[in-house]
């Protein structure tokens, strides 16, 4: 089908169903894999669920063939696997490996800090202030999930900003394999909260350009937000 939007249906995948949204990109299929892709990362569709491709199909008003293009790019980011015979589904969240995972982007958000503190220019440094304080008014309106978007582009700039390709690439990889659990354990208020002021003191430690003090606290961050994940899981 031409169409290139998503109109919402009644009959919902897993308790939820797409909103309406425009779909503005390149190609048919990378819009269908941003919309699939934000539906597994904030639980619209729930870990180890089934994934329908008729259902799919319908409430995207798109043929099978971008969907399976958009499974595809699931699957190589790890959020859905391939049953034989069977179709696709979301995979499930391994405690353990999630650990592991915030014990590498600790040690990779301190070495950041201390790249940031030396290369970042005035003009990136006054970016990210601009971001953060965008982020904070989402905060005091209560915007949940646009203030988890805005933090999680804060992070993806500092990243780039650091000048550092391997790092920027370990970091992508890394926080896609941890963006669902990471999303919801910032809905949880005493880690919105916490999680808030981290990124205050580490906004004000880059303008400072204090290595030591960024590095610390981005490291920080990091492990504390892996410990309210796992907290989460747990719970779970």
């Amino acid at each position: 089908m031409a169409e290139t939007s998503l109109y919402s249906r009644e009959d919902k995948l897993r308790d939820a169903s797409p909103r309406a949204e425009p779909l503005r990109r390149h190609s048919l299929y990378e819009a269908v894999t941003e919309r699939l892709r934000e539906m597994v990362l904030e639980g619209e569709l729930e870990p180890g669920s089934r994934i329908s491709e008729k259902r799919l199909c319908e409430a995207f008003e798109v043929s099978p063939t971008p969907l399976r293009q958009a499974l595809k790019v699931l699957v190589s980011e790890g959020l859905v696997e391939m049953l034989p015979n069977r179709g696709a589904r979301v995979t499930e969240v391994d405690i353990q490996e999630v650990v592991d995972l915030f014990d590498v982007m600790s040690v990779l958000e301190g070495l950041s800090g201390t790249l940031l503190a030396t290369r970042a220019s005035d003009a990136e440094i006054a970016e990210i202030r601009d971001l953060h304080e965008c982020m904070m008014a989402q905060f005091r309106n209560n915007q949940r999930k646009e203030y988890f978007q805005l933090n999680q582009t804060i992070h993806r700039r500092l990243a780039e900003i650091t000048g550092n390709r391997v790092l920027l690439e370990l970091e992508t990889s890394l926080t896609l394999r941890i963006t669902r659990a990471r999303y919801a354990a910032n809905m949880q208020m005493g880690r919105w909260e916490e999680s808030a002021r981290e990124h205050e003191y580490f906004v004000e430690a880059l303008e400072r350009r204090d290595a030591h003090g960024l590095s610390a606290a981005m490291s920080l961050h990091m492990r504390n937000t892996g410990n309210a994940v796992i907290q989460r899981l747990k719970q779970e």
